[in-house]
């Protein structure tokens, strides 16, 4: 069995890895792929999905670090303020 080479977190491009994915989602929706080629590119897209929710998890932990108070309490009101806002 070969092992995978898998990409650190901090070492992949965001927006690449969300483009990959919404492809993998067209073509997966298209059902022009046979059953392989549709069970590759849900395993891609599940590897995808990690590496996104590892590098959110560590753009927070960044984020948390940044307006970490005098006290050493995170204000997290700053996420919640925003929290579902699609503004950037």
């Amino acid at each position: 069995m070969a092992t995978k080479k898998s990409k650190s977190p901090e070492k992949f491009e965001f927006e690449k890895a969300l483009e990959q994915l919404e492809k993998i989602v067209n073509d997966l929706e298209s059902g022009e792929l046979t059953l392989d080629e549709s069970i590759r590119e849900f395993e891609k897209g599940v590897d995808l999905s990690r590496l996104c929710q590892k590098k959110l998890e560590l753009a927070e932990e960044r984020v948390k670090k940044l307006i970490e108070k005098a006290d050493g309490k995170i204000d997290m009101e700053l996420f919640e303020e925003h929290e579902g806002s699609t503004d950037v």
